[in-house]
C-alpha cells in the first residue's frame, strides 16, 4: 500500500518551486534533485531550485557561466529534455514562446556553473516534446519531439565526452512520430510510452528500442511490446519514474470521454513489473493529487516527489509525496482507512512494493467480504450515493427523454433506465454519460452493498467486476469504456 500525502514545511526548510508545468527535474545521484526552467501563466522560466536530499532543505543556488544578454544559463524555455550523468545535467531543445530552441546546455552541479555546448556530427533539429535518458554514465539517446511543423520519429545519441551526436539509423517497423512521450533506458532496451502522434492522437503504445549498446553489437531496431495486466490508457505529458524492479508512470493527459472534444487528464499510478513484464495498478489507500500533465516525479530514497503540472487550466505548485504506508510521513494519514482495499489476486503485487493487508485490517469493513466475492476495491463509504429523485442531471434527461406524455419524475426515471437497456453504446449521448454512471453505481450499492452480502441475484457471481463503481465522474471514461459500462448496467436489477 502507498499513500500520497501532500508536504509540508515540516518536511522539509526553504522554498519549493514555484508552481509551473514543462519544466525539468533530475537526480543528481542520490544526493539531490534539480529541478529547472517551465512554463506559468504564459511565462517561461530558467531558474534553478535544488532539494538537497541528506538536509532536507530547498535553495536555489547562484550559477555561474556563459549565456547571453547578460542572462547566465540557457534562455526561459519548457519542454526541454534534461538528462543527469554523474553531476552534470544536460539540457537540450525546448520551447520560448512559440520558437523551438535547438541549443544545448550542462550545468556542473559541483560547482553550479553554466557551460553552453558546441555539438558537431549529425546534430538534432530544433524541437521541443521530445524524450531522452542516460545510456550508462557518457551516453544520451533522444527520440521524437515536435518541430513546429510536423512529429518526429528520429532516434539520436549524444557522446558527452566528444560532444558528438549520432542520427541512429534503425530498420525495420518503426513506431509512429510522436511528442509527450516518455523514453527510460532499462538496462539494454529504450523503452517509450504514449505520446501524442501524427494527425492528433494520443496513443497508448509500447516500444524498445535495442542496439543502444556497443559492446552488444545489436543491429538498431525498435520492437513493440504487448505486456499482460492492466495498462495504461493511453497518455501523453505522463511521468515514468524508475524504482527498482518497477517503472511508476504517473498521470498526463489523453482523449476525453464519450464524443467529448476535450482532454482528459489522470491522476492514476500505473507499474511496470520489469521482473514479470506486466503491468500493474499501484494500491493507493489515500486521496490522490489532482489530476494533472507536464509535471515531473523524483525518486527520493524510497519517497517519489511531485512537483507542478498541468490540468488544462490550474498550473500547480503544491509538492506532493507518494510514499510507502511504514513511511513516518504516511502517519498524517492512517487514521483514516484506506480507500482501496487490494484483495484480490489481481491487485495484489509483490511485497516489495505493496505489503498485504493484515486480517486485523479488513475486519475493519463490513463489505470486505462482498467487495472480495464482487472484486470491488473501494469502500462503500468514499463513494456519494445520491438518490435517483435528488439526481437533477438524470431528472433534467429522463424528462427531456420521456417528453409531456409523462407526468411524474418516477415514470420518466423507469422510462430513460428502459432506453439505457435498449440501447447501443453509439446511441447514448454525452450529456446522459454523468447520469448513466450514477445511476449504474446507485444499482450496484442499492442491491449488493446495501443488502447482506449472502443475498446474490442471478448473473452476479463472484467473477464478475463491477469495474466502473469507483469511477469518480464520467469525465474519467475513454471511448472504449462506454459498451462494456453500458453491458454491465444492462445486468442490474432495477
Amino acid at each position: 500500500m502507498y499513500y500520497w500525502v501532500s508536504a509540508n514545511s515540516s518536511d522539509f526548510a526553504g522554498t519549493p518551486p514555484q508552481r509551473r508545468s514543462g519544466h525539468s527535474a533530475v537526480n543528481i545521484g542520490k544526493s539531490k534533485v534539480v529541478v529547472f526552467g517551465g512554463l506559468v501563466d504564459k511565462k517561461f522560466l530558467s531558474d534553478i531550485a535544488v532539494y538537497d536530499i541528506e538536509a532536507k532543505q530547498w535553495f536555489q543556488p547562484e550559477c555561474t557561466g556563459s549565456g547571453s544578454d547578460e542572462h547566465v544559463g540557457p534562455s526561459p524555455r519548457a519542454f526541454h529534455v534534461a538528462v543527469s550523468i554523474d553531476c552534470h545535467m544536460f539540457i537540450f531543445g525546448g520551447r520560448f514562446g512559440s520558437q523551438r530552441l535547438g541549443d544545448f546546455w550542462v550545468l556542473d552541479t559541483d560547482i553550479w556553473q553554466w557551460s553552453e555546448l558546441s555539438g558537431f556530427g549529425d546534430l538534432p533539429s530544433p524541437r521541443d516534446f521530445a524524450a531522452a535518458s542516460a545510456v550508462g554514465n557518457r551516453k544520451i539517446v533522444m527520440y521524437g519531439g515536435w518541430d513546429g511543423k510536423k512529429w518526429l520519429s528520429d532516434v539520436y545519441v549524444l557522446d558527452t565526452i566528444s560532444l558528438e551526436w549520432m542520427e541512429l539509423s534503425v530498420s525495420g517497423t518503426l513506431p509512429q512520430p510522436r511528442c509527450g512521450h516518455t523514453a527510460t533506458m532499462v538496462e539494454k532496451r529504450l523503452l517509450v510510452y504514449g505520446g501524442r502522434g501524427g494527425g492528433g492522437p494520443i496513443m497508448g503504445d509500447l516500444w524498445a528500442l535495442k542496439g543502444l549498446i556497443e559492446e552488444e553489437n545489436e543491429a538498431p531496431g525498435w520492437t513493440q511490446l504487448k505486456l499482460p495486466g492492466q495498462a495504461p490508457s493511453p497518455r501523453c505529458g505522463h511521468t515514468v519514474t524508475s524504482g527498482g524492479h518497477y517503472l511508476l508512470m504517473f498521470g498526463g493527459h489523453g482523449t476525453g470521454g464519450w464524443l467529448s472534444r476535450y482532454d482528459i487528464y489522470y491522476n492514476d499510478c500505473i507499474i511496470l513489473d520489469r521482473v514479470s513484464a506486466q503491468w500493474k495498478r499501484l494500491s493507493i489507500g489515500s486521496e490522490p493529487p489532482p489530476a494533472r500533465a507536464y509535471h515531473s516525479m523524483s525518486v527520493v530514497g524510497p519517497r517519489y516527489l511531485l512537483i507542478g503540472g498541468f490540468d488544462g487550466k490550474t498550473t500547480y505548485g503544491d509538492p506532493w509525496w507518494l510514499v510507502p504506508q511504514e513511511d513516518p510521513i504516511a502517519n498524517r494519514l492512517t487514521a483514516a482507512p484506506p480507500r482501496n482495499i487490494a484483495e484480490s489476486k489481481e491487485f495484489a503485487f509483490n511485497d516489495d512494493f505493496q505489503p498485504q493487508l493484515k486480517e486485523s485490517q479488513t475486519e475493519k469493513f463490513p463489505f470486505s467480504e462482498l467487495q472480495r466475492r464482487l472484486q470491488i476495491s473501494v469502500s462503500s463509504s468514499s463513494l456519494e450515493i445520491v438518490n435517483e429523485f435528488e439526481d437533477k442531471e438524470l431528472l433534467e434527461v429522463a424528462s427531456r427523454l420521456a417528453g409531456e406524455n409523462v407526468s411524474t419524475n418516477s415514470l420518466a426515471i423507469l422510462t430513460i433506465r428502459k432506453h439505457w437497456r435498449n440501447s447501443e453504446p453509439n446511441m447514448v449521448k454525452l450529456k446522459e454519460l454523468g447520469p448513466l454512471l450514477r445511476d449504474y453505481q446507485r444499482l450496484i450499492y442499492r442491491h449488493y452493498l446495501e443488502r447482506n452480502a449472502s443475498v446474490q441475484k442471478p448473473g452476479f457471481g463472484e467473477h464478475v467486476l463491477h469495474q466502473f463503481y469507483h469511477v469518480k465522474n464520467a469525465t474519467q471514461l475513454r471511448m472504449d469504456d462506454i459498451p462494456k459500462l453500458l453491458a454491465e448496467y444492462k445486468q442490474l436489477p432495477v
